[in-house]
């Protein structure tokens, strides 16, 4: 098959879901396919929406994947006789996020138009599927594919975990994302603060530029808490240095007010780190209550701490959830199962 992916920006931004989409379409590839990749230039909304009175569906495929995050570019687009199926791959919706009354009502209003205008779907989990549905009010064709969590090859020893979360001494947290305010880090931020001087670290993984504004406020925030000499900023880290500091945390905490499904969470786990979510959006697929890790409210600061000073102190605790952690990881599905259900679907969809 000759299939079209149409993106914003680079395939190689430092994203959970642009790193679907290249494993996707190195996947597609391996498979025999001529994958042509379609970039749109990242703008505002209201840029991205005037794309519709320029931008057609590229001719000469046998089908086109849009990653969803590209609808307020594509209605006009999709409302023309496709010349082959349309296929949205949702990693999640804007209008699930936290917004403003008026402009959550813009995106909910743009995005059931686009979801509407296309053939089919590929979501990267069951939550994601249940709120297109409900915002489309109509069934389509579909496929529930969860992302890969495989970049680091094996799991941890048990033997490793056990150890390492046996050992005396802060409670090491991580937490990697870009540093947005979707991702919850304030929420984290200040939890740390409640706890006991000393008693825990926070390093910081992910990009400072996509939110300058945000950030500032982040650093602003450790300072007047007095937490400078408990949390490291590290940036972008290469997939060595990422495992390394994996590999050298306790926990893995990213308290987003909403995530489609949250890779992190399930690469975490490979390296026994229970992981800290929330019940807001898809987290709970990956992590299980008390099990493999906690979900809490979106902004619960209380309860993010409470969960901070357990582990902390309760070392049995930290141990059960680790092994839990990697037990859990060891259930994903492989990556190139799901990749072979996602060319399946595909070729069904052409024929």
């Amino acid at each position: 098959m000759k299939i079209g992916l149409v993106i914003y920006g680079s395939l190689d931004t430092l994203s959970g879901g642009y790193y679907y989409d290249r494993r996707l379409v190195d996947s597609l590839r391996g498979r025999g396919n001529d994958v042509v990749v379609y970039s749109l230039p990242w703008r505002n909304y209201a840029a991205h929406l005037a794309d519709n009175l320029r931008f057609r569906l590229p001719l000469g495929l046998d089908l086109l994947i849009q990653d969803e995050l590209n609808h307020p570019s594509l209605l006009t687009a999709n409302s023309q006789p496709h010349p082959y199926p349309v296929v949205s791959l949702v990693h999640h919706l804007r209008s699930s996020e936290e917004h403003p009354g008026l402009v959550k009502a813009l995106y909910r209003l743009v995005e059931r138009g686009y979801l509407r205008s296309v053939d089919g779907f590929v979501f990267n989990s069951k939550t994601t599927a249940k709120a297109v549905q409900s915002l489309a009010g109509e069934t389509k064709p579909s496929l529930c594919a969860y992302p890969p969590t495989d970049r680091f090859g094996s799991p941890l020893a048990e033997g490793i975990v056990a150890r390492r979360a046996a050992c005396p001494g802060p409670l090491r947290v991580l937490f990697v994302g870009n540093v947005i305010r979707r991702k919850g880090l304030h929420t984290l931020v200040e939890a740390l603060a409640r706890l006991p001087a000393g008693s825990a670290t926070l390093t910081v993984v992910g990009s400072l530029t996509p939110d300058p504004a945000y950030a500032r406020k982040i650093r602003g925030l450790v300072a007047s808490l007095g937490l400078m000499q408990s949390v490291s900023f590290r940036g972008i880290l290469e997939d060595d240095s990422l495992r390394q500091a994996m590999q050298e945390s306790d926990l893995l905490a990213v308290p987003s007010s909403y995530e489609g499904f949250g890779i992190v969470y399930a690469e975490g786990m490979g390296f026994g780190l229970p992981a800290i979510g929330t019940s807001a959006g898809a987290a709970g697929e990956a992590i299980e209550e008390a099990g493999s890790g906690y979900l809490i409210q979106p902004g619960d600061v209380t309860g993010l701490a409470e969960r901070l000073a357990a582990l902390q102190s309760d070392r049995k605790l930290l141990g059960r959830l680790s092994l839990g952690a990697l037990e859990r990881y060891r259930r994903v599905s492989p990556w190139e199962k799901t990749a072979g259900e996602v060319h399946d679907f595909l070729q069904k969809m052409v024929s």
